[in-house]
Protein backbone atom coordinates (compact mmCIF):
# COMPACT_ATOMS: atom_id res chain seq x y z
CA UNK A 1 0.00 0.00 0.00
CA UNK A 2 1.33 3.54 -1.00
CA UNK A 3 2.09 6.02 1.98
CA UNK A 4 -0.32 8.01 2.75
CA UNK A 5 0.12 11.63 2.07
CA UNK A 6 0.66 14.60 4.32
CA UNK A 7 -1.55 17.43 4.88
CA UNK A 8 -0.42 20.24 2.25
CA UNK A 9 -2.79 22.69 3.69
CA UNK A 10 -3.02 24.22 7.50
CA UNK A 11 -6.85 25.47 8.87
CA UNK A 12 -5.93 28.98 8.39
CA UNK A 13 -5.09 28.12 4.23
CA UNK A 14 -7.72 26.06 3.71
CA UNK A 15 -10.05 28.58 4.65
CA UNK A 16 -8.34 31.30 2.49
CA UNK A 17 -10.04 32.73 -0.20
CA UNK A 18 -6.70 32.31 -1.74
CA UNK A 19 -6.73 28.50 -1.85
CA UNK A 20 -9.29 27.97 -4.37
CA UNK A 21 -11.65 24.90 -4.12
CA UNK A 22 -10.83 23.22 -7.18
CA UNK A 23 -7.68 22.41 -5.35
CA UNK A 24 -8.86 20.74 -2.57
CA UNK A 25 -11.01 18.86 -4.80
CA UNK A 26 -7.85 17.44 -7.09
CA UNK A 27 -6.08 16.65 -3.59
CA UNK A 28 -9.24 14.77 -2.31
CA UNK A 29 -10.07 12.93 -5.77
CA UNK A 30 -5.91 11.75 -5.93
CA UNK A 31 -5.80 10.83 -2.29
CA UNK A 32 -9.50 9.58 -0.91
CA UNK A 33 -10.87 6.58 -1.51
CA UNK A 34 -14.03 6.01 -3.51
CA UNK A 35 -16.52 5.49 -0.82
CA UNK A 36 -15.37 8.34 1.18
CA UNK A 37 -15.61 10.56 -2.31
CA UNK A 38 -19.05 9.26 -2.86
CA UNK A 39 -20.46 10.23 0.87
CA UNK A 40 -19.00 13.45 0.17
CA UNK A 41 -20.58 13.96 -3.05
CA UNK A 42 -16.92 14.66 -4.56
CA UNK A 43 -17.08 11.99 -7.60
CA UNK A 44 -16.77 13.31 -11.11
CA UNK A 45 -15.28 16.31 -12.79
CA UNK A 46 -13.76 18.52 -11.09
CA UNK A 47 -15.36 21.36 -12.24
CA UNK A 48 -18.80 20.33 -11.83
CA UNK A 49 -18.39 19.18 -8.49
CA UNK A 50 -16.40 22.71 -7.55
CA UNK A 51 -19.79 24.71 -8.67
CA UNK A 52 -21.92 22.47 -6.21
CA UNK A 53 -19.65 22.15 -3.40
CA UNK A 54 -19.61 24.89 -0.18
CA UNK A 55 -16.14 25.82 0.53
CA UNK A 56 -16.66 24.80 4.13
CA UNK A 57 -17.33 21.35 3.46
CA UNK A 58 -14.70 20.64 1.60
CA UNK A 59 -12.86 21.98 4.10
CA UNK A 60 -14.41 19.32 6.47
CA UNK A 61 -14.16 16.68 3.90
CA UNK A 62 -10.63 17.44 3.93
CA UNK A 63 -10.12 17.28 8.04
CA UNK A 64 -12.03 13.83 8.09
CA UNK A 65 -10.06 12.45 5.31
CA UNK A 66 -7.14 12.86 8.24
CA UNK A 67 -8.69 11.86 11.13
CA UNK A 68 -10.48 8.57 9.31
CA UNK A 69 -7.80 8.05 6.79
CA UNK A 70 -9.81 6.63 4.01
CA UNK A 71 -7.17 7.21 1.73
CA UNK A 72 -7.32 5.51 -2.08
CA UNK A 73 -6.54 1.41 -1.29
CA UNK A 74 -8.35 1.16 2.06
CA UNK A 75 -12.23 0.49 0.37
CA UNK A 76 -12.20 -3.81 0.34
CA UNK A 77 -11.67 -5.54 -2.39
CA UNK A 78 -15.37 -6.97 -3.10
CA UNK A 79 -17.26 -3.43 -3.15
CA UNK A 80 -14.07 -2.52 -5.97
CA UNK A 81 -15.06 -6.14 -7.56
CA UNK A 82 -18.96 -5.36 -7.92
CA UNK A 83 -18.31 -1.73 -9.11
CA UNK A 84 -15.86 -3.09 -11.96
CA UNK A 85 -18.75 -5.96 -12.60
CA UNK A 86 -21.63 -3.08 -12.61
CA UNK A 87 -19.59 -0.84 -15.14
CA UNK A 88 -19.22 -3.67 -17.54
CA UNK A 89 -23.20 -3.72 -17.78
CA UNK A 90 -23.58 0.22 -18.70
CA UNK A 91 -24.48 1.49 -21.82
CA UNK A 92 -22.81 4.49 -22.01
CA UNK A 93 -19.91 4.73 -23.81
CA UNK A 94 -16.57 5.53 -22.06
CA UNK A 95 -15.04 8.65 -22.38
CA UNK A 96 -11.66 7.89 -23.40
CA UNK A 97 -9.83 11.25 -23.13
CA UNK A 98 -7.38 11.29 -19.98
CA UNK A 99 -8.64 15.05 -18.68
CA UNK A 100 -11.96 14.43 -17.77
CA UNK A 101 -12.02 12.13 -14.12
CA UNK A 102 -14.09 9.45 -14.41
CA UNK A 103 -17.37 8.89 -12.37
CA UNK A 104 -16.45 5.34 -10.70
CA UNK A 105 -19.27 2.59 -9.29
CA UNK A 106 -22.33 1.84 -9.66
CA UNK A 107 -25.86 3.78 -10.44
CA UNK A 108 -27.64 5.22 -6.78
CA UNK A 109 -31.31 4.67 -8.18
CA UNK A 110 -33.34 2.35 -9.52
CA UNK A 111 -36.27 3.43 -12.16
CA UNK A 112 -39.80 1.40 -12.92
CA UNK A 113 -41.66 3.16 -15.78
CA UNK A 114 -45.47 3.37 -15.34
CA UNK A 115 -46.57 5.39 -17.97
CA UNK A 116 -43.96 5.08 -21.26
CA UNK A 117 -43.06 8.31 -23.62
CA UNK A 118 -42.60 9.01 -26.51
CA UNK A 119 -39.10 7.58 -26.64
CA UNK A 120 -38.22 10.00 -29.39
CA UNK A 121 -37.47 13.07 -27.35
CA UNK A 122 -34.87 12.77 -24.71
CA UNK A 123 -33.23 15.45 -22.30
CA UNK A 124 -29.16 16.08 -22.91
CA UNK A 125 -27.09 17.87 -20.28
CA UNK A 126 -28.22 21.71 -20.23
CA UNK A 127 -31.53 21.38 -21.37
CA UNK A 128 -34.58 22.69 -19.41
CA UNK A 129 -36.66 20.30 -18.43
CA UNK A 130 -40.29 20.37 -16.74
CA UNK A 131 -41.74 17.61 -14.18
CA UNK A 132 -44.41 16.89 -11.77
CA UNK A 133 -43.50 14.86 -9.19
CA UNK A 134 -43.98 13.55 -5.74
CA UNK A 135 -41.14 12.70 -3.12
CA UNK A 136 -42.17 10.10 -0.47
CA UNK A 137 -40.07 8.54 1.94
CA UNK A 138 -40.00 4.38 2.61
CA UNK A 139 -42.85 4.73 5.73
CA UNK A 140 -44.58 6.57 2.52
CA UNK A 141 -44.68 9.70 4.25
CA UNK A 142 -44.70 12.07 1.40
CA UNK A 143 -41.77 15.35 2.08
CA UNK A 144 -42.36 17.17 -1.16
CA UNK A 145 -44.74 17.74 -4.15
CA UNK A 146 -45.88 20.13 -6.88
CA UNK A 147 -48.66 18.52 -7.69
CA UNK A 148 -52.19 19.72 -7.10
CA UNK A 149 -54.73 17.30 -4.93
CA UNK A 150 -57.35 19.38 -7.16
CA UNK A 151 -57.92 19.06 -11.26
CA UNK A 152 -59.47 22.86 -10.54
CA UNK A 153 -55.98 23.11 -8.74
CA UNK A 154 -53.68 21.79 -10.90
CA UNK A 155 -54.41 23.89 -14.61
CA UNK A 156 -53.11 27.02 -12.23
CA UNK A 157 -50.14 25.49 -11.22
CA UNK A 158 -46.93 25.24 -13.16
CA UNK A 159 -44.52 22.22 -13.21
CA UNK A 160 -41.13 22.54 -11.98
CA UNK A 161 -38.40 23.72 -14.45
CA UNK A 162 -34.59 23.51 -14.05
CA UNK A 163 -31.59 22.70 -16.45
CA UNK A 164 -30.78 19.03 -16.14
CA UNK A 165 -27.44 17.17 -15.57
CA UNK A 166 -25.89 20.61 -14.27
CA UNK A 167 -26.07 19.69 -10.22
CA UNK A 168 -29.28 21.97 -9.53
CA UNK A 169 -30.90 18.79 -8.43
CA UNK A 170 -29.81 15.76 -6.38
CA UNK A 171 -27.84 13.48 -8.51
CA UNK A 172 -30.42 11.21 -8.53
CA UNK A 173 -33.09 13.12 -10.42
CA UNK A 174 -30.24 14.33 -12.57
CA UNK A 175 -29.16 10.72 -13.55
CA UNK A 176 -32.41 9.40 -14.27
CA UNK A 177 -34.42 12.03 -15.77
CA UNK A 178 -31.40 11.59 -18.91
CA UNK A 179 -32.71 8.32 -18.99
CA UNK A 180 -36.94 9.12 -19.54
CA UNK A 181 -38.35 10.91 -22.86
CA UNK A 182 -40.87 13.28 -23.06
CA UNK A 183 -44.42 12.06 -21.43
CA UNK A 184 -43.03 9.45 -19.63
CA UNK A 185 -43.88 8.86 -16.12
CA UNK A 186 -41.58 6.64 -13.47
CA UNK A 187 -41.02 5.56 -10.30
CA UNK A 188 -37.67 6.55 -8.93
CA UNK A 189 -35.94 4.78 -5.84
CA UNK A 190 -32.56 6.84 -4.73
CA UNK A 191 -30.38 5.88 -2.72
CA UNK A 192 -28.78 8.16 0.47
CA UNK A 193 -25.48 8.95 -1.72
CA UNK A 194 -27.39 10.35 -4.60
CA UNK A 195 -29.87 12.06 -2.43
CA UNK A 196 -29.41 13.80 0.49
CA UNK A 197 -26.66 11.85 2.08
CA UNK A 198 -25.55 11.28 5.67
CA UNK A 199 -26.91 14.74 6.40
CA UNK A 200 -30.74 14.49 5.52
CA UNK A 201 -32.61 18.23 5.03
CA UNK A 202 -34.34 18.64 8.17
CA UNK A 203 -35.98 21.85 6.81
CA UNK A 204 -37.78 19.24 4.88
CA UNK A 205 -38.11 16.51 7.34
CA UNK A 206 -35.59 14.37 5.77
CA UNK A 207 -33.35 12.17 8.18
CA UNK A 208 -29.90 11.19 7.70
CA UNK A 209 -29.11 7.99 5.02
CA UNK A 210 -32.43 8.52 3.89
CA UNK A 211 -33.78 6.25 0.73
CA UNK A 212 -35.73 8.73 -1.23
CA UNK A 213 -38.96 7.35 -3.63
CA UNK A 214 -40.11 10.31 -6.08
CA UNK A 215 -43.22 9.58 -9.23
CA UNK A 216 -41.94 12.02 -11.72
CA UNK A 217 -43.57 12.69 -14.96
CA UNK A 218 -41.24 14.50 -17.48
CA UNK A 219 -43.64 16.52 -19.29
CA UNK A 220 -41.38 19.33 -21.29
CA UNK A 221 -38.37 19.65 -22.57
CA UNK A 222 -36.63 23.00 -23.62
Amino acid sequence: MAAEPSKQWSEEQLKSDDLPKKDIIAFLQDNAANSFLAEHKLMGNIKNVAKTAKKENLVSAYNQLFESKRFKGTDPVEDVTQQVKEVKIEDKPKDTKAAEPVDEGPPRYTKSVLKKGDKASFPKKGDTVSCWYTGTLEDGTVFDTNVAATAKKRKSSKPLSFKVGMGKVIRGWDEALLTMSKGEKACLEIEPEWAYGKKGLPDAKIPPNAKLIFEVELVAID
